[in-house]
Order: C-alpha cells, then sequence, then structure tokens
C-alpha cells in the first residue's frame, strides 16, 4: 500500500511547497516546523488503519464511551535529518517508544557512494507496529538496509515508511525489497542527480533543518 499526500487536496500541500521553497526554507525554524506538521499529518492518517478497542472516560458528568488503540506504534528515525519529521509523529503517538539509527552516504572518489550504518538505538519490536521516518527517500537503499535489519531481528508485526518526499525509483526499490511494507508519501517526484539527490525535491533536509555538514 502507497498513500502519497499530495495526490489529495489538503492543507499538507501548503506545508510541503513550503519545504520546497527556496526562500522560505532558509527560515530553519520554519523549516523543521512544517516537516514536524507533515509528521503529524501522516499519524492522523496512519492511525486510521490501526485496531481500537471499546474504552471509557469519566467526565465530571457521567461515562463516555469511545474507541481507543490499545498499543501505540514504535517511532524508529534515520538521524539526524530525520529528527523533525519524527517528532510530528512523536506529537501525536504522544505515549509511543522511540528508536533511532545512524546511518549516511559515503561517497567514493568515483563518486559512487555507499550506505554506512553506524548504530542502532531501539525498544523490543517484538510484535509491535513500527513506524519509520525519514524526510526524503531517494533510492531507498538505507531505508531498505534498515528495514531488513530490524526485520532480521525482531518479529515485527507491521512496518511503516514515512517520507515527505521520494523519487519513482526509491519507492520501486522498496517496494521490491519491502513488499509488505507500507508507504506514506508527502508527494513523488520522477528524477534524480548523478548523486542521488531528488528532483526537483527539495535540497539536503539535515542540512536545512541543522545546519550545512563538514
Amino acid at each position: 500500500m502507497t498513500f502519497i499526500l499530495s495526490n489529495h487536496t489538503s492543507i499538507a500541500n501548503h506545508f510541503i511547497s513550503e519545504l520546497r521553497d527556496i526562500k522560505i526554507q532558509r527560515d530553519r525554524m520554519r523549516f523543521r516546523r512544517n516537516m514536524e506538521r507533515l509528521g503529524e499529518i501522516f499519524a492522523y492518517e496512519i492511525s486510521k488503519t490501526m485496531f481500537y478497542e471499546p474504552g471509557e472516560v469519566e467526565t465530571p458528568l457521567g461515562i463516555s464511551e469511545t474507541l481507543l488503540i490499545p498499543d501505540q506504534p514504535v517511532l524508529m528515525t534515520i538521524v539526524r535529518a530525520g529528527i523533525p519529521l519524527h517528532q510530528g509523529l512523536l506529537n501525536y503517538f504522544d505515549k509511543a517508544d522511540s528508536g533511532f539509527i545512524g546511518a549516511y552516504r559515503k561517497t567514493k572518489k568515483s563518486g559512487a557512494f555507499e550506505i554506512e550504518k553506524k548504530y542502532v538505538t531501539s525498544p523490543d519490536l517484538k510484535d509491535k507496529i513500527v513506524v519509520m521516518a525519514d524526510p526524503m527517500l531517494a533510492t531507498g537503499r538505507s531505508m531498505v538496509l534498515c528495514c531488513k535489519e530490524l526485520l532480521a531481528t525482531y518479529p515485527i508485526k507491521q512496518l511503516h515508511i514515512v517520507s515527505a518526499i521520494a523519487s519513482e525509483e526509491g519507492i520501486e526499490h522498496v517496494k521490491a525489497y519491502l513488499p509488505k511494507a507500507k508507504l506514506w508519501i508527502g508527494a513523488v517526484d520522477s528524477e534524480m542527480t548523478s548523486k542521488a539527490y531528488i528532483v526537483p525535491g527539495l535540497g539536503d533536509a539535515g542540512d536545512l533543518s541543522y545546519g550545512e555538514k563538514m
């Protein structure tokens, strides 16, 4: 299942537009907040697919019957770029446990690159719904590498992948190697540069959130 937010008319299109806008994105605080807003919208959409059970809430005037999520998901992200998107998800799944993965592109002299994964810190994911967030799904290689390792370690009940911007190639790569994952994408672009940056994309999400790295 692939859900593409920009295929639907909603305020999310404004947030995606501002994330892409070269003038607005110079304001790091606004860039982070717009990414966080997308995380909140994705959390709401994902919540529609989850299991609910009857519950009761005592009000000052009586008892109200409702439906509640008995077990919140575990929220995972690839740092550092994924932190604002992760925070948006956490704003809504506010009782969820969190996990973090350190992974980056290691570029060779030839210009090619490989994915280096440095560490994983995670709660127990056995029989859990896992939401993995990374703002840019370019080639999809880092996402597949991280998720396949988690799936090999834990019997995960359900895997959701959340990205603000994805390439068509990245989506197809994830579908090929993680066929059971549910994808939640803000917008899809058709092109990538030779260095695997999405076009038109929005640039480097980590640098735009926190400053250029050395």
